[in-house]
């Protein structure tokens, strides 16, 4: 199984980015799929998953409001389209696999991790 995260950088507050993370080696029509992040010397985070069709989304608290989660089943692809960006939003974005179909926020229900892509945010 590969997640291959991309799409990070640098951008000034107020900014946007849209991640992206490419899926093989598994089902990926089948899975739910959520992103984390990790910020220096912090906890990993939960950002936001999505169900095995998109059909359900949730959201941490942090992001709600500016963030969304799609995918494209036919790409084997997860996005994160994130707005509004603050610099409390620098970390590494990971994207991962779900042990299921739904959209979990719990990090222990994920099976699979990406190798992550660094966000940063300027103020």
């Amino acid at each position: 199984v590969q997640l291959q995260a991309s799409g990070g950088g640098l951008v000034q507050a107020g900014g946007s980015l849209r991640l992206s993370c490419a899926a093989s080696g598994l089902t990926f029509s089948s899975i739910g799929m959520g992103w984390f992040r990790q910020a220096l010397g912090k906890e990993r985070e939960f950002v936001a998953a999505i169900t095995w069709n998109g059909g359900s989304t949730v959201y941490g608290d942090s992001v709600t409001g500016r963030f969304g989660i799609s995918r494209d089943n036919a790409k084997n692809t997860v996005y994160l389209q994130m707005h509004s960006l603050k610099p409390e939003d620098t970390a590494v974005y990971y994207c991962a696999a779900n042990a299921d179909r739904w959209a979990e926020r719990w990090e222990p229900r994920y099976n699979y991790w990406g190798q992550g892509t660094q966000v940063t945010v300027s103020s």
